[in-house]
């Protein structure tokens, strides 16, 4: 299901600051080189997460899904001098490549790869984050989202891609795991007395979590 009109989408992206060389390099590689390119930011959501990392001025980042690197580079953008972004990737190709590219660039001091199981990393870290950006596997979104929630300040960021997971979730009934999983996440957000949401129809759709 096509949610934005590509005309809507070409316009606004006329109007958004482009992307860097980096960025650009990283969409060409993964678009020609990968299998599943779709699942890459792209320009207009990328700068969304640049503006809201900016406005924030995180020191702890935590982004939940790396694939090759260009949404972690976007949120970099944003990070306060000696801040750190911790990026987890199950994948160790899509780690790598993405490690290639965070050493091109200026933020390659402050980026941390780390590759497993993201519950038994989140765990490990130990850090109180002000952002975490969750664009993962969807069956595990409460999961994920459960388990990263207390390390999150009070005042702090979740920032949940794809929540809008290409129109299926407005089926009835909701079809396949996960689109249903992707739905069972959404009522559980909006459910929790511990966050307010709002949910943004940017691309595949941006849930923005406020811990209170």
């Amino acid at each position: 299901m096509e949610l934005i009109p590509e005309r809507v989408s070409a316009y606004a992206e006329a109007f958004t600051t482009p992307v860097d060389d980096l960025l650009e390099e990283i969409a060409s590689g993964t678009y020609r080189d990968h299998a599943e390119p779709h699942m890459l930011s792209g320009p207009l959501q990328g700068q969304l997460l640049t503006q809201i990392s900016r406005m924030i001025n995180p020191d702890r980042i935590l982004e939940i899904g790396t694939f090759t690197g260009y949404s972690a580079l976007c949120l970099a953008k944003g990070l306060r001098e000696n801040g750190q972004l911790h990026t987890i990737e199950i994948r160790e190709a899509d780690a790598m490549l993405a490690r290639e590219y965070f050493n091109k660039s200026s933020y390659s001091e402050q980026l941390f790869v780390h590759t497993g199981d993201a519950r038994e990393i989140i765990e490990k870290l130990n850090e109180r984050w002000d952002i975490v950006f969750l664009d993962a596997d969807k069956i595990n979104y409460v999961l994920y989202y459960e388990t990263v929630l207390p390390s999150v300040r009070k005042g702090g960021w979740i920032v949940a891609d794809n929540v809008l997971f290409h129109g299926t979730v407005l089926e009835e009934p909701v079809k396949g795991k996960n689109a249903r999983a992707v739905h069972e996440f959404n009522r559980h957000v909006s459910a929790d007395p511990r966050v307010e949401q709002v949910m943004l129809t940017v691309r595949d759709g941006l849930m923005l979590i406020y811990k209170k």
